[in-house]
């Protein structure tokens, strides 16, 4: 059953002009800079790492955690709100390093569209690759920038290439490079004969040049005999490829528009803003268990994607973050947890830029909203106004890393506290051994969280303690008959029991092998990876 839309012009309109994309990348591709220097160009902030008003502040604006600004990495997804001409735009910065994957895995349920970051020395990297795949899963319409073009590149057909060999789409170039490092001159817009010069630092950035064609003879003298005739090949190359875009093709995941430029020196980044607002998709409708729920619908909903600890600092909240998926959500509006069949007033509700929010009185498909979590949301939750429904649940991945916490101090209280909410926001899997001291066993999918969890314990709960690396490299739900789940342990090396926070029973493994074996031999029981 589907919901069906009575006719809200606001609404329409409020959808129509709404575009939220989250960014990706490996790790130094450029996708922070990318980020600042969009929210530059749209004039969100003015300034490059400083929100506006704030000339003083110089961090990033979508990196605000004290431990990102100290190791300029990022490790959570941060949302980040603002109008660009008629368009309202939500950003949701991911994390690059493979570590905290989940989150961005998780981020990505929650847009409509993704901007791939390229370096155009090193082309498509591993994080790149596993990252579209989630986009390709999802059929999200990628738009690609391949950045540092004023650094010394590999050549822009073989990066073509290499996007439709590894990861399977159809790049349609939307610029060409004029050269690359020391010798890049700009970039040339094939769809509107427009030369974009670029120029070193320190000096005044020439005005785009409207030209007939690649071959104006205009362009000799503007870039020289030897830069023109290139230009001229391979622009030719391109044409005679057939390489058009197709705005359908790039909604149904066929294309992917390629944009050439360097979000460092600021090259190249209107264009590509404007193909953004222009190009990528408003809020379209999602599966439900009502069947699709278009966003134009009169009734509210919504899923929570992240849960996020201690943005205010001083009042240690907890933030649900809510994308809306149809209708009109507002301040006080009496909303259902799907999950629990509980009724709350949604009496706070935030937008964010980074770490910084404000409350709102409404908000429409594609918005982030943030409700204050007073335990009462989990990841994966839908939440409703008036018509019940349910949307899919976001797949959770197993830990393959794990470390034992051990106090250092007598702050019993805001030791388990941090543990608890740490683990609410989906950052790590907690275990409690069944034999021993009830230390608690952190598991992640990467070893830096350990790092990362170990510190904001410190800098965010005050709480000094050890995380000690384990052996483990897989742990799975147990289910069965209890005689059964007791004797594994006993019978398997390389295992350790353990339950999880609900006292469900859980086993760790030291292998693959041990993992194997446990298997084969214990056909009674059930090892669930992720409990449904």
């Amino acid at each position: 059953m589907t919901t069906v839309a009575t006719p809200n012009s606001t609404l329409v309109a409020e959808v129509a002009r709404r575009r939220t994309f989250a960014i990706i990348s490996h790790p130094d591709a450029g996708k922070t800079t990318l980020t600042e220097k969009l929210l530059l160009y749209a004039g969100a902030i003015e300034l490059a790492g400083a929100v506006r008003g704030r000339k003083s502040e110089r961090a990033v604006v979508s990196d605000w955690m004290d431990i990102e600004r100290e190791r300029g990495i990022s490790v959570t997804s941060a949302a980040v709100e603002f109008d660009i001409g008629e368009h309202h735009l939500t950003l949701l910065d991911t994390p690059g390093h493979k570590d905290f994957s989940e989150d961005t895995y998780r981020t990505l349920f929650a847009v409509d569209g993704v901007v791939m970051v390229i370096d155009a020395a090193k082309g498509i990297e591993t994080q790149t690759r596993k990252l579209f795949e989630v986009c390709k899963l999802r059929r999200l319409p990628v738009l690609t920038f391949i950045n540092k073009l004023d650094q010394p590149s590999r050549d822009p057909f073989d990066l073509l290439d290499e996007i439709e060999r590894v990861l399977g789409i159809h790049a349609v170039p939307m610029n060409w490079p004029i050269g690359s490092g020391d010798r890049f001159r700009g970039v040339f817009d094939l769809e509107n004969a427009i030369v974009h010069f670029y120029e070193r630092k320190g000096r005044a950035q020439e005005a785009p040049v409207q030209v007939s064609s690649a071959h104006d003879p205009r362009l000799a003298a503007l870039l020289g005999q030897e830069p023109w005739q290139h230009l001229i090949d391979e622009t030719s190359l391109v044409s005679g490829a057939g390489t058009s875009f197709d705005h359908q093709a790039y909604l149904d995941f066929k294309h992917t528009p390629v944009f050439f430029g360097s979000a460092l020196s600021n090259f190249g980044l209107e264009p590509f803003l404007k193909a953004l607002t222009d190009l990528a998709p408003p809020p379209r409708a999602r599966l439900s268990d009502q069947g699709m729920i278009p966003p134009e619908s009169p009734h509210f909903s919504g899923f929570v994607f992240k849960i996020q600890a201690n943005m205010n600092r001083r009042h240690r909240d907890r933030v649900a973050f809510l994308r809306v998926c149809s209708g009109v959500f507002e301040k006080d509006m009496v909303i259902t947890n799907a999950r629990q069949g509980a009724e709350i007033r949604a009496s706070r509700p935030y937008r964010f830029f980074g770490g910084n929010r404000e409350t709102i009185e409404r908000a429409y498909p594609g918005d982030v909203v943030g409700l204050v979590n007073p335990g009462q949301f989990g990841i994966g939750d839908t939440l409703y106004h008036g018509f019940a429904l349910k949307y899919p649940a976001i797949p959770r991945f197993p830990a393959e890393h794990f470390g034992i916490a051990r106090l250092r101090d007598v702050r019993f209280k805001q030791f388990d506290d941090g543990i608890r909410q740490l683990e609410e926001e989906g950052l790590m899997q907690v275990l409690y051994p069944t034999v021993g001291r009830r230390e608690p066993i952190l598991g992640t999918v990467g070893p830096l969280q350990l790092e990362v969890l170990k510190a904001r314990l410190e800098n965010e709960y005050n709480v000094v303690c050890d995380v000690d690396s384990l052996p483990y490299k897989a742990a799975r739900w147990v289910v069965g008959p209890s005689d059964k789940i007791a004797a594994i342990s006993a019978s398997t090396a390389g295992t350790r029991s353990a339950s999880d926070r609900e006292g469900r029973p859980m086993i760790l493994f030291e292998s693959e092998w041990a993992l194997e074996y446990c298997e084969r031999n214990n056909p009674g029981v059930q090892l669930l990876a992720v409990m449904p």
